[in-house]
């Protein structure tokens, strides 16, 4: 692959568009797999995701030129998926398996376009919705995440020279080499990127891939973001996402369904993938509740991700429900992916060593970790929180509750009715930083 001078890239801006979304695959495995369940199962469904700037601090309708941001939306709506990549995914190996994709999947696929927008500014935020089938609304949530947060990025580097920039990108690479140094100590290590959603940028998303299959080798076990898998020869990981239970809870015509929602949604993905891709994320509406509640067959599922409880107690409780089900941990999965940074990588690493089976998903600090890099202090370049959620499905309030009620989204009587129903046990409020 070529190398690009980032630098001069980011200072030598003469065209009128520079593409943030290059193609419609710059998006997370996991978007796809998912999609494909919901055009199979839920192909009527209607859904609405809307943009969530936790930090509020930051006024990203300040930051952000308004045009800016709809040129590139209007440019991601313009994408579709190319003859290359249809082949692509038609005939690689995911997980072990020829053919995930159906072909009537994809022949769908590649007609498909990102539906409609609506954008307004509400008190220094942009309140951007998208309104329409699930099939289609979904699709939106990565491209719209890594496009607010590369407009950031462009606009706090803006007015930089390119002297100025060299120096940031030097001190960032060094930086990121230095992480590389310290992983590589870990024997049997098994990490991979998932910074699509909060990058600084494409192109350094691609360096640091890059960087991570030089620097750390077998180790580095793929990529979520399907296009850098592609063109980098690399696996493309992750299998699924809140979103699933959230949209069934939503559904739910009354308690028993409710109830049953979680599992509901693991039942249908295990018919329709099956084999590596049984990994469970319990935290939608808590993991106590999940985990206290959950059929047996659960436990004869390849792994869980504990996505939002801190990695160590998260797994810890996740081991002692297997050997409650006389499961044996060493045979097991646990991903941990929820605001790794190196220090929580190597912690969790030592911890768990010999007593379960571990992989990183090493997101927003991989991909966007400029602190101390810039001559001066820009705190444009500091990642924030914000996610891209399903806030209703067919017209009803969707709640995800987390093990972090600081992370948890819905509407305040529908999140405390979820909290009455599914109870609060172990759910500990934490900073949430990225």
């Amino acid at each position: 692959m070529t190398k690009t001078d980032i630098a001069s890239r980011v200072y030598n801006h003469t065209w009128k568009l520079d593409p943030i979304i290059r193609s419609l695959i710059d998006t997370d495995f996991y978007k796809l797999l998912m999609l494909q369940m919901i055009w199979k199962l839920y192909p009527d469904v209607h859904a609405t995701f809307s943009l969530i700037n936790r930090t509020t601090s930051v006024r990203l309708a300040d930051d952000i030129d308004e045009q800016e941001l709809r040129d590139q939306l209007d440019h991601a709506r313009s994408l579709k998926l190319t003859k290359k990549e249809a082949i692509w995914l038609a005939g690689n190996t995911f997980y072990g398996r020829n053919q995930i994709f159906e072909p009537e999947f994809l022949n769908w696929l590649s007609t498909f376009q990102l539906p409609e927008y609506e954008l307004t500014r509400e008190d220094g935020q942009f309140v951007l919705h998208f309104h329409g089938r699930w099939v289609e609304t979904s699709m939106w949530e990565i491209p719209a995440l890594a496009i607010i947060n590369e407009l950031r990025s462009r606009a706090a580097m803006k007015h930089l020279g390119q002297f100025t920039l060299d120096v940031l990108y030097a001190r960032a690479k060094a930086k990121m080499w230095a992480k590389v140094e310290r992983l590589r100590t870990l024997p049997g290590l098994r990490i991979s990127d998932f910074g699509t959603r909060r990058r600084h940028s494409f192109l350094w998303q691609r360096w640091c891939v890059e960087a991570l299959k030089e620097g750390i080798g077998p180790a580095f076990t793929g990529t979520s973001n399907v296009k850098l898998a592609m063109d980098s020869d690399l696996e493309a990981v992750g299998t699924n996402a809140h979103e699933l239970p959230m949209v069934a809870a939503a559904l739910a015509r009354n308690d028993a369904e409710l109830a049953a929602a979680p599992y509901k949604v693991l039942q249908d993905w295990n018919r329709l993938y099956g084999g590596n891709l049984l990994i469970v994320l319990p935290d939608a509406f808590g993991t106590a509740h999940f985990l206290k509640h959950a059929p047996d067959w659960v436990a004869d599922w390849t792994g869980f991700r504990p996505d939002s409880a801190p990695p160590i107690e998260g797994g810890e409780k996740i081991i002692d429900w297997w050997k409650s089900k006389g499961r044996d941990p060493k045979e097991k999965l646990l991903i941990f992916s929820d605001g790794l940074d190196v220090d929580a990588i190597i912690a969790t690493y030592r911890h768990f060593e010999g007593r379960v089976r571990m992989s990183f998903g090493w997101g927003t600090n991989l991909t966007n970790d400029f602190a101390g890099c810039a001559p001066e202090e820009n705190a444009g370049l500091k990642p924030i929180s914000i996610v891209c959620k399903v806030i209703d499905a067919n017209g009803r309030p969707a709640v995800k509750l987390s093990d972090n009620p600081r992370k948890a989204t819905g509407e305040p009587e529908e999140v405390a009715r979820y909290l009455r129903f599914f109870g609060s046990e172990d759910l500990v409020a934490q900073d949430v930083k990225v």
